[in-house]
């Protein structure tokens, strides 16, 4: 996908973006304008005398705007409300929530890039084409939908207990958005931890000038991300430089052999790959390198 391609995408996304925001605030704005309209039996001359016995003050605008949103009661729903529990915790309505999650969603690639397998995984398949010597086969879409799959793979047993020990009590309404994020964070911290280096989370620990911490919980998420994105990088590159290792063989044997005889305007990359697709495939390349890969998560 060229440079052209990728400012067209990103831009569909932005307007999709700005589109669906757009959408939201006037379902909101809709809901309030139908709860302020006067009933079947209020007079229409008793209802602009109530008006101006309870909003003696006309605001007009973006701030009568947000004092719809913020005292609507449009379809028995509250627009944005927040509230307090016992405890200290706050409580969003669902018009927030919606809200929150979708902007949360704009995070998602980068989610998926810095805190799952899939940066380690396409690191290691680009690595492995570049070793074949082929520039664009397989091609981007197939190999980022393999990563994709692959990483869906290795971390459905975190999701599987995000999914218990938060998503379900969460839409059960057993537990607020708040500790559901928060009972949702440990299966992944944990995961990232088993994958990051020591050494990796201490140079961050010392960058970020933070305090020392007594448990792995106690991490921030400051540190522990670029601290696994470090250590997923290292171990994609120890897998790639192992992978590059028997490619390299052959090219330098193919070369070898072409200047022996004196073939020296021919180039050695189209003789060796087709010797080098016929290694790969001999050794079940495919299986091996993605066994490989999944069995250093641990799965």
């Amino acid at each position: 996908m060229g440079p052209g391609e990728r400012n067209k995408m990103n831009e569909i996304r932005i307007k999709v973006g700005v589109l669906l925001t757009a959408c939201m605030l006037f379902l909101m704005l809709s809901a309030n304008v139908v709860a302020q309209q006067p009933g079947a039996g209020d007079s229409p001359s008793s209802v602009p005398q109530a008006e101006a016995a309870t909003d003696p003050v006309t605001v007009t605008g973006a701030a009568r705007a947000l004092d719809m949103l913020a005292s609507s009661t449009g379809l028995g729903v509250p627009a944005m409300t927040v509230t307090t529990a016992a405890d200290g915790t706050q409580n969003y309505t669902v018009s927030i929530q919606i809200l929150m999650l979708m902007t949360a969603l704009t995070l998602l690639p980068a989610l998926l890039m810095m805190m799952t397998s899939f940066t380690r995984i396409v690191v290691v398949f680009a690595i492995l084409r570049q070793a074949l010597g082929l520039q664009q086969t397989p091609s981007n879409q197939i190999l980022l939908g393999l990563a994709l799959f692959l990483s869906l793979f290795i971390m459905m047993p975190v999701l599987d207990q995000v999914n218990v020990r938060a998503l379900q009590p969460y839409l059960n309404e057993e537990m607020t958005a708040g500790q559901a994020l928060t009972e949702a964070e440990f299966p992944v911290r944990e995961f990232m931890m088993a994958q990051t280096r020591e050494s990796d989370l201490a140079l961050f620990m010392e960058l970020s000038a933070a305090e020392p911490v007594a448990s792995q919980q106690e991490v921030p998420f400051t540190v522990l991300v670029p601290a696994f994105v470090t250590s997923e990088l290292k171990t994609a590159f120890q897998i790639g430089f192992m992978l590059f290792i028997p490619f390299l063989v052959i090219d330098l044997v193919v070369a070898s052999v072409l200047m022996a005889m004196g073939m020296m305007m021919l180039s050695p990359i189209i003789i060796s790959l087709p010797f080098k697709i016929m290694l790969f495939v001999l050794v079940d390349g495919w299986a091996m390198v993605i066994g490989t890969l999944a069995a250093s998560f641990g799965t």
